[in-house]
């Protein structure tokens, strides 16, 4: 059986949030079978509780934040991107998430500190079948902007699988790979995802500071660049960081489904609006996914086999 999956105890850290610039303390704790990743403001009397879900984001400006009215007004965790694709990276289900801010740290802008964080306590199996979400028939979003078109896309397939194609226009950004494929029956998320950071402009600082984003930005926790290059001495870290750095956004996006997907993935100039729209149109289509568990191990397709056992490296 494959089986449900926690931290075997509580991890903390602290950092700041990329938007807010404010302090926060995160601690991961451990949590019983089927109660999914729970985020929790505990700096909020009484704590708040934000179950991970699609259908609670509301803010998709630079991240994907969820939202939740409660007696005191809307209470919100911004950035939750990076740690649910750490989670899914790891085969995490279920977690508890405290918060004493509104915002995930950024710590070094990718996942790979996450995965150090879960790792460093260790993964506890649970007795309780893991829940897939499989795609039956395709879904596919469309829009075009005055960058042109772009669109994301689920198909049925037996596995986890993204594509993602990127076009920036910038010298820096074009000398690197720009489209990837990764199957997860064959490549590693720790050693070829984990560790891609996000990255933005220089020139479009003033703006983002005007709109209350990315007051916690720097060298340190992103990939910076001006009109021409890249601002960080140590260079990348994967020839196509930008590229990964999208795949990685786009597995913590589509982990707010609740579950991991059984599916492939295409898309092109996706983020995490469309990323969320897309998870939305796939829950709305009840026609489109079913539930599936593999309690029997001559059940499991070999590409998902072989996925489950690559979870830990």
């Amino acid at each position: 059986m494959l089986k449900q999956r926690t931290l075997k105890s509580s991890v903390q850290a602290s950092g700041v949030g990329l938007h807010s610039g404010a302090r926060v303390n995160i601690v991961l704790r451990p949590a019983a079978p089927d109660t999914g990743i729970v985020f929790r403001r505990v700096d909020i009397d009484p704590v708040v509780d934000l179950p991970a879900s699609a259908l609670m984001v509301g803010d998709t400006r630079l991240c994907s934040c969820i939202e939740k009215d409660a007696p005191g007004g809307k209470v919100r965790v911004g950035t939750v991107e990076h740690l649910m694709s750490a989670f899914f990276g790891l085969g995490i289900d279920n977690a508890f998430v405290d918060l004493d801010a509104e915002e995930v740290p950024i710590l070094d802008g990718s996942a790979s500190p996450f995965v150090f964080l879960i790792q460093s306590v260790g993964i506890e199996e649970q007795p309780a079948a893991r829940k897939f979400i499989r795609v039956k028939r395709a879904i596919e979003i469309r829009e075009r902007d005055g960058s042109g078109e772009k669109w994301a896309r689920l198909d049925p397939f037996d596995g986890f699988r993204l594509t993602f194609s990127i076009v920036f226009n910038h010298p820096a950004i074009d000398r690197t790979g720009q489209e990837v494929t990764v199957d997860f029956a064959e490549h590693s998320y720790i050693r070829e995802i984990a560790r891609a950071r996000t990255f933005g402009f220089m020139q479009e600082v003033e703006w983002l500071h005007e709109n209350g984003l990315a007051k916690g930005g720097g060298l340190y926790n992103a990939v910076v660049l001006d009109e021409f290059h890249i601002l960080n001495n140590d260079g990348l870290r994967y020839g196509d960081e930008f590229v990964k750095h999208k795949i990685l956004d786009a597995i913590g996006d589509l982990y707010l489904l609740g579950h991991p997907l059984l599916a492939a993935f295409v898309a092109h100039k996706s983020g995490h609006a469309m990323n969320n729209i897309l998870a939305r149109e796939l829950l709305a289509r009840t026609d489109a996914w079913e539930y599936v568990t593999f309690e029997d191990c001559a059940s499991i397709p070999q590409n998902v086999a072989r996925w489950q056992t690559r979870l830990s490296f």
